[in-house]
């Protein structure tokens, strides 16, 4: 029997037909509470008790989120009022500090940056070298560049050791035409602002952020 018909489903997932309790499977079939294995139900309940808590709280976040953005936003168009310029540098990155100097919250703009097809006139640039420099070539940045240039499992090239190749000082005419190949090559396909926080108890202290993230929460 199929799950056709689920707006009966009750909040543990039980599906009611004809008078009799159901819960859909993985296919997609309706099988009768009764032949649910004792710890398969078990596990039902478990997870749909956590989710419910992890969908409240990724709601109270974006909530949450949504607030703060908002309340820098008014501070900052008061202060372009005021002064005529918007705070932060070119990116848009920006702190505020509150007055004790005890309390931060950044605001930094990642860009998304992916690569044209200038990039594969670069590699061969940088083969060129690696092969006429032979045992001369150190092994750590032959190892740099495969693992620049190697494919990631989405198809990706490994962009921050691209980045790495960028800041080695060499100065050989064909390695400098590569390294203006791949800044070419860097295209900006979008961005996106980060929120962070932190505090510390004395000014003289370290600041700690203050994790929004599972992995480390209650971490200290």
């Amino acid at each position: 029997m199929e799950a056709v018909i689920l707006e009966d489903e009750d909040q543990n997932g039980i599906v009611r037909v004809n008078g009799r309790d159901y819960m859909a499977d993985a296919k997609g079939q309706l099988v009768p509470v009764e032949n649910i294995k004792p710890q398969d139900k078990l596990e039902d309940e478990i997870v749909r008790k956590i989710m419910g808590y992890a969908l409240d709280l990724s709601a109270q976040i974006a909530r949450f989120r949504g607030h703060t953005m908002a309340d820098l936003g008014e501070f900052d168009a008061l202060l372009e009022q005021d002064y005529g310029a918007k705070k932060g540098g070119k990116k848009g990155n920006r702190t505020y500090q509150d007055f004790g100097g005890l309390m931060k919250v950044q605001v930094q703009v990642a860009d998304f940056v992916d690569f044209g097809p200038q990039l594969q006139v670069a590699k061969t640039l940088i083969d060129e070298c690696l092969n006429e420099w032979a045992a001369d070539s150190r092994p750590e940045i032959r190892a740099l560049v495969t693992r620049a240039f190697q494919t990631e499992k989405q198809g990706q090239i490994n962009r921050s050791d691209i980045f790495m190749l960028l800041r080695l000082d060499i100065t050989d005419e064909r390695w400098v035409k590569a390294m203006e190949a791949i800044r070419d090559a860097m295209r900006i396909t979008g961005s996106k602002e980060y929120i962070r926080f932190y505090r510390r108890a004395r000014l003289t202290d370290p600041w700690r952020a203050v994790t929004i993230d599972l992995a480390k929460a209650g971490a200290s």
